[in-house]
């Protein structure tokens, strides 16, 4: 390929992913910490006009990164603000990247991002007996039925697809490390690198009757 838009670029996985990438192939990267705006419709929509490949890999996510010093309630507790927030970053302002996107391309692949937990609630026992936020658990369950349905109406030229990360390792507490790791049959958290040839292989043309999937790659998690 020879550019790819990676949005979330700054991130853990988009940093990844655009190390893996930049050998041989130019990164358009879109990023909060850049100074990108993915809620600002108007924005989205003129970057995407001024700025095109073939290729849109979305990285970015509001996530709700465990504070173990912070008790995160209840989802009785749990802020409809908070929640609008999740919606608002993680699915609303997906579909207007994604969108803008195939309108200012007339071929291509977009690769979301959606979590295993876009397959199944958390668990209380992962997390000291609090809740990780609803509002991420939501999203990342629609980010799915939102891969598919784009995969729907921009078929054929566009191919939509989703992966699915178990969770990956990021210098995380040991007592959370071990906890996880005891319930993959794989034994281990991920290792940031296993997502990359993932996502070459959903871009690339040896995928090229492959879209609407959610793949999932997470150890074995969900297969007990």
């Amino acid at each position: 390929m020879n550019s790819v838009i990676i949005t979330g670029s700054e991130g853990y996985v988009g940093s990844g992913l655009c190390k893996f990438f930049e050998k041989d192939t130019e990164i358009l990267k879109l990023d909060i910490k850049l100074g990108h705006d993915l809620t600002d419709e108007i924005f989205v929509k003129k970057w995407f006009k001024n700025n095109h490949s073939d290729y849109l890999i979305n990285c970015f996510a509001l996530n709700d990164h465990i504070d173990p010093k912070r008790k995160k309630g209840t989802l009785y507790e749990f802020p409809l603000s908070s929640f609008s927030d999740y919606m608002n970053i993680n699915l609303t302002s997906l579909f207007s990247v994604c969108r803008e996107f195939a309108r200012n391309n007339k071929q291509g692949s977009i690769v979301n991002f959606s979590s295993y937990l876009g397959l199944v609630s958390s668990r209380l026992d992962m997390y000291n007996n609090s809740h990780k936020d609803i509002g991420y658990v939501v999203s990342k369950f629609g980010v799915i039925g939102l891969t598919k349905y784009l995969a729907v109406h921009l078929a054929p030229k566009i191919r939509v697809n989703c992966i699915s990360p178990g969770g990956i390792y990021n210098k995380q507490e040991k007592d959370f490390v071990k906890k996880y790791s005891k319930l993959t049959p794989m034994g281990r958290m991920m290792k940031r690198d296993e997502l990359n040839h993932l996502v070459d292989y959903l871009c690339s043309k040896k995928s090229s009757y492959m879209t609407g999937e959610n793949i999932v790659i997470d150890g074995g998690y969900l297969s007990w």
